[in-house]
């Protein structure tokens, strides 16, 4: 652990952050865990605040890392993020017939999402507008699908991609058997 206090204030807002973010938590979420007030992990993470003790303890605990890890020094390049399987977010209450698996970091949300999308037949995603200039890129993994983008429509195979306007009315559904889809969204 650092003895400086200089570093310690230079490293516990970072620190927390990785936190955070290993955690997948939003800052709303670690307010609720912790009883800290959103504004105030804000301003922590930033390096706007210091803590007191009972606030950084409360913090820790939320997000289930030890004290002394957080401002232990070492190399963080020699590092690599995993996300195992049975831990990848979902989203189960959009559409029919779909499972979705979040791949993308939550910070990057509404910029440059990815999901893993298992259809069943019949299974349909149907979207409302996004963002002014926002676009989607699929790849088909399995099966087939059909995606909608406003009034065009296509067909596509395993092994095919589609890049289409998201900003519209659009939709990927399955309607002729079971299909698994990679989906990149920009700018939703």
């Amino acid at each position: 652990m650092t003895e400086n206090p200089d570093d310690i204030l230079t490293l516990l807002p970072a620190r927390l952050k990785e936190a955070r973010r290993a955690q997948g938590l939003s800052l709303e979420a670690v307010a609720n865990l912790s009883g800290v007030s959103r504004s105030m992990v804000s301003q922590i993470e930033r390096g706007e605040s210091s803590p007191t003790i009972a606030t950084l303890w409360n913090l820790t605990r939320a997000l289930q890392v030890d004290f002394a890890g957080l401002l232990e020094s070492g190399d963080q390049q020699d590092h690599i993020e995993v996300l195992r399987a049975v831990d990848v977010p979902k989203i189960e209450n959009i559409g029919e017939g779909c499972r979705i698996r979040i791949l993308s970091p939550p910070e990057e949300a509404g910029g440059h999402e990815v999901y893993d999308i298992r259809f069943d037949k019949g299974g349909a995603l149907t979207s409302q507008p996004h963002t002014r200039g926002a676009m989607e890129q699929l790849t088909v993994l399995d099966g087939e699908i059909e995606v909608t983008s406003g009034s065009a429509k296509d067909s596509l195979q395993a092994g095919d991609t589609a890049r289409y306007a998201a900003d519209v009315g659009h939709a990927i559904t399955a309607p002729n058997g079971a299909a698994r889809v990679f989906l990149i969204v920009k700018n939703a």
